[in-house]
Parts: C-alpha cells; structure tokens; sequence
C-alpha cells in the first residue's frame, strides 16, 4: 500500500506516477492507472485523482483519450529536459492521434529505439490539425530537437511547415506517407501488397462484389492500398464496380456520423455481403454499420481490414510495428550524423486470417 506524505494529495500522486516514469517502470504509449485504479492504490477520491491526472495531462507528460485511457507521452519529463547530463539530445515526434493500437505501438517502439541510442523523445499530437502539426515543427526547432519524425496528417496537401523541413535538409523521416516527386527520407508499409493480398482472400472465397470503405483518395497511403484493391481484380480478371467505393471527406470520419453513413450504403446496395475497409478506424465504425444491418436480417457481411480494429472474428493486414520504427529512427541517426540520401523504404506486411471459431 502506498503512503502519501503532508502534501496536497493530488501533488503527491502526480509525484509518484513521474518517478515510476523515469525509473522506466511505464514508458511513452503505456497507460497509466486510471482514476479509479489510483483511488484504491492511494485512498483517496476520485476528483483528487482526476485532478491529478489532468494536470499530468497540461504539463504535456500524459495524453487523456476518452474511452481508451491516460497514456505516457513524455519521456524525458519537461522539467528535467535540460539536466539529463547522458542525453545526446532531443527527437521530436508528431503524430496525428492516439487512438488506435497502432498509434501506441508507434510511439511505444520509436521511445525505445530513440532511449536506445541516448536521445529523448519528445512528443507533439497533431489531432489531424496541419495548424498544429506546423506549430509543433516551430516548438521543436526553437528548443532544438536533432531530428523530427512526422506521421503527416491525414489532408489533401502537404502541410508547407514539413516541405520547408525537407528543402532546408533537417533530419526528417515521414512514417506512412511520402512526398510525391520530392526527395525526403520515409518509411511505409507495403500498403499496395497489404490490399492485395486482403482483397484476393475474399475473392478466393467467390465473392467479386466488395466494397471499399475509404478516406478521399488523396495521399499516398489511400492511393497505394486503392491500387491494390484494383491489381486483386485485374489479377482475377474481374470486372470493378466502383459505384460500391464509399470515399468519406476527411471531416465526415467520426463516430456519430461515419457508422450511420456506411449503414445507410449497405442498406442501399443489398447485394453486398463483404466489405474492405482502409484502416482500424474505418473498421470500427463498419462494424457498428454491419451490427445495426444484422439486427434487422440475418445478412451476413464478411468485413476485412487494414490493421486490426480490436474485434474478434475480423481479417486483417498486420504492419511490423516494430520494424517500421526501427528503420525510421535508423534513417534518422544516418541524417544527423550528416549523411543526406534520401530514400523511401517499404515494410512487408502479414494477412492475418481470422479463425472459423473467432467469426
């Protein structure tokens, strides 16, 4: 059982969640207790550790997701930036969200390889902002980060703030994106081989009706798994009907409107009993659409995914986490030691096929 000192009991919490963080107990993308876990470990209420954990949260140490939990963001803890005498220097990170196991497992894995080779990391959540993600490449040169590692977010255009990074050389490295016709250093899975291999499962098993559920194909990560939804079909030699590709704006992907959107097009197109969709998110909310069909027929829907959307029975492409992190800082460490080849590097992925007894 833990004691609390004669302080004020929010303070002596947060006090403690900040040692367990640098004797390395929770590294950045872990959670941390939540309010009620640290109720019973301390005795006390509720709102003195809801306080405490938002005020973790404005010192920038925590992120607080709604309905997911309080994750580490902030290894090297701000206050103690500058006395760390072993760091070699500081590494920025800019990621769009949080939310998915994906995301965590990004930071969780880049923190490690980054705290590996003497650096800390510090980390920026853009929330899909490209105000916030140039605000954050500000933050990150005035107190002078090494290198930065960008998650570009999810729009139309390249935010002018990471192509200034790119035309001024700065250590950089885009994980999931790249710039088309311009050098820069990247790291991406093998996104078109990924949809490939998802779509030419469901086309094995005799359905050549399947819907894509995407973001407006706009980026390079839209575009090389769009292309390998396509090379599934041509390699089969079946014919693509696109009036089945539901594209949603960026603005309209969200949890009130996207399931009732994708609802509303299975509703519309009867004859649909699979669907591949671009990302976790995106599954997420198509599971929820397939649920609300399902309780008005008993229509089956087979529903395949890029990354896993955390639900059971579902078929998946798997990114290697790791790998992609582990690249990405290498390529970073070969810039700031002043080596300048820019080159864009592919990471292979995994079908994972689930089991009859999970569907």
């Amino acid at each position: 059982m833990s004691t609390i000192k004669n302080e004020p009991l929010y303070q002596q919490i947060q006090s403690k969640i900040i040692e367990r963080i640098k004797e390395g107990k929770w590294r950045v993308g872990d959670r941390v207790p939540s309010e009620k876990e640290l109720m019973d470990e301390f005795h006390v209420s509720q709102i003195t550790t809801k306080n405490a954990l938002a005020g973790l949260a404005d010192k920038g140490i925590v992120e607080r997701i709604k309905g997911k939990g309080t994750f580490v963001i902030e290894s090297s803890l701000i206050g103690s930036m500058g006395q760390n005498q072993t760091s070699r220097g500081l590494i920025g990170l800019i990621i769009p969200t949080m939310k998915t196991k994906v995301e965590q497992d990004f930071v969780n894995f880049l923190e490690q390889y980054v705290t590996e080779l003497g650096y800390n990391l510090v980390i920026k959540i853009s929330r899909e902002s490209q105000v916030k993600e140039a605000e954050a490449i500000q933050t990150f040169r005035v107190i002078g980060v090494d290198g930065i590692i960008i998650f570009p977010a999810e729009k139309e255009m390249y935010n002018e703030a990471v192509l200034r990074l790119t035309l001024d050389k700065f250590p950089l490295v885009l994980i999931d994106r790249y710039m088309k016709n311009i050098s820069t250093y990247s790291v991406s899975s093998e996104n078109t081989q990924g949809a490939f291999e998802a779509v030419s499962y469901l086309l094995n098993k005799g359905h050549e009706q399947i819907a894509l559920i995407s973001p407006l194909i706009t980026n390079t990560v839209t575009e090389e798994r769009a292309k390998g939804f396509e090379q599934a079909f041509l390699r089969k030699d079946i014919t693509i009907d696109k009036n089945l590709w539901l594209t949603l704006p960026f603005d309209k992907i969200s949890v009130h409107e996207t399931p009732v959107m994708i609802k509303q097009f299975l509703m519309e197109n009867p004859q649909l009993a699979c669907l591949f969709t671009m990302n976790a998110e995106l599954a997420q909310y198509a599971h929820r659409a397939i649920v609300e069909v399902q309780k008005e027929s008993l229509r089956p829907i087979e529903l395949v995914t890029f990354d896993s959307p955390g639900i059971e029975g579902i078929t998946y492409v798997q990114q290697d986490i790791q790998q992609c992190s582990k690249q990405a800082v290498k390529l970073l460490m070969q810039q700031i030691a002043g080596e300048y080849n820019p080159k864009r590097i592919y990471i292979p992925v995994n079908l994972v096929i689930a089991t009859d007894k999970e569907k």
